[in-house]
């Protein structure tokens, strides 16, 4: 008994020492975390940031040319999803995934895996590849320090993912197409019993961006200029009748909104309105 007391004891000693002897210092490889919006979508990704620190990295046994690389250090970098993407136009569900690359010289291979808690390569298995696809690598001018990954090449319904360090980085892009989408909202809430004139604005500038059934933009403009003469939503019906060759609408709607714009000083409304007058020849 009294053997089984002092050994429960010195546990409980051991144990106290251990919690006390931990120190938090910085991480030397500290962690981020990125998002960004693509089309509909939100696309984030945590990741840790090692740096060089004197070290040569790629074609080395610390990121070998040809193997499965972490991507990183420590939990290989996680990219979550919140709607279904094309990743180099292949499809990816929603979800949260591990990301691997396999680095050579001039491409790289990007990984999704299914299992994205991993420290590591060490249990990378080919059977949890959600996606996998090979892009271009770059040869960097001046070397990266520090390991970097972040959203570039930005357009309304795609971005890339840009991995950069050492003297290398490689791009893959991610994109969102919410045409379909939005096209459906369009749709339901064109159609309810009482549409605002927000929701008329908002599908009536969809059309005229995407060039679609300007006539029907038109209709819905002209009743958002009906509920609210401003000259915001002046602009909105003036555009459109430009685009159609409604130019005695379109200039009506752009001298009254000029005039309004001037009175509120707001400089890119004038602009905007001025262009719509040049468009109608005036």
């Amino acid at each position: 008994m009294k053997t089984q007391l002092f050994f429960t004891l010195a546990l409980a000693a051991v144990a106290s020492f251990s919690i006390q002897a931990q120190i938090n210092t910085p991480s030397p490889s500290p962690s981020a975390t990125v998002s960004q919006g693509v089309g509909l979508a939100k696309v984030s990704i945590e990741y840790s940031r090692p740096s060089l620190r004197g070290r040569k990295m790629f074609g080395t046994p610390l990121a070998a040319y040809g193997s499965v690389w972490r991507t990183g250090a420590n939990k290989i970098p996680n990219l979550t999803f919140s709607q279904e993407v094309m990743i180099e136009g292949k499809k990816i569900a929603a979800g949260t995934y591990g990301l691997f690359t396999i680095p050579a010289e001039g491409e790289w291979t990007i990984i999704l895996s299914k299992n994205p808690n991993q420290w590591g390569a060490y249990d990378y298995k080919e059977a949890d590849d959600a996606l996998r696809v090979k892009v271009k690598a770059e040869k960097l001018a001046k070397s990266e320090e520090h390991f970097t990954m972040e959203f570039t090449d930005f357009t309304p319904t795609s971005a890339k993912i840009t991995i950069r360090w050492e003297n290398a980085q490689a791009k893959f892009t991610v994109s969102h197409d919410p045409d379909a989408q939005i096209m459906a909202e369009i749709k339901e809430k064109t159609t309810a019993a009482t549409v605002s004139a927000d929701t008329y604005s908002a599908a009536a500038n969809y059309y005229y961006d995407t060039n679609r059934d300007l006539q029907q933009a038109y209709e819905w403009a002209s009743k958002v200029v009906e509920k609210d003469q401003k000259y915001w939503t002046y602009f909105l019906r003036g555009k459109i009748a430009a685009k159609i060759g409604k130019c005695d609408v379109a200039i009506g709607d752009a001298e009254k909104g000029l005039k309004l714009a001037k009175e509120a000083n707001d400089g890119a409304y004038i602009v905007n309105h001025t262009k719509v007058l040049k468009d109608c020849g005036k």
